[in-house]
């Protein structure tokens, strides 16, 4: 059976979204953007106990989804919550499990 047309791309979209927030790191960096603008990927270092490799991973997860968007001011990366697509998932969720 071809899965491809048994999924919506609504349902596709929402488990791409989740797939990038399936990880408590990834949890605390999007709960941290919501609670202010934006942040550097130098802060987010300090504050949590992973290698650096690690943490840019788990950001360019969040990123691929679009989740949040980030800037190079050089020689750091300003990391922001993507609201218009954050919006978008929280709204799909909503609608997925009718809260």
């Amino acid at each position: 059976m071809n899965t491809n047309k048994l999924f919506s791309e609504e349902q596709k979209k929402s488990a791409r979204y989740a797939k990038a927030m399936a990880h408590p790191v990834r949890m605390y960096v999007l709960e941290l953007l919501s609670k202010q603008s934006c942040c550097y990927s130098g802060d987010l270092s300090e504050v949590l106990p992973i290698a650096k490799s690690t943490l840019s991973q788990h950001l360019k997860e969040l990123k691929d989804a679009g989740l949040i968007q980030g800037e190079i001011e050089a020689p750091k990366i300003k990391y922001c919550l993507n609201k218009e697509n954050w919006e978008e998932a929280r709204q799909m969720f909503k609608k997925s499990f009718n809260l």
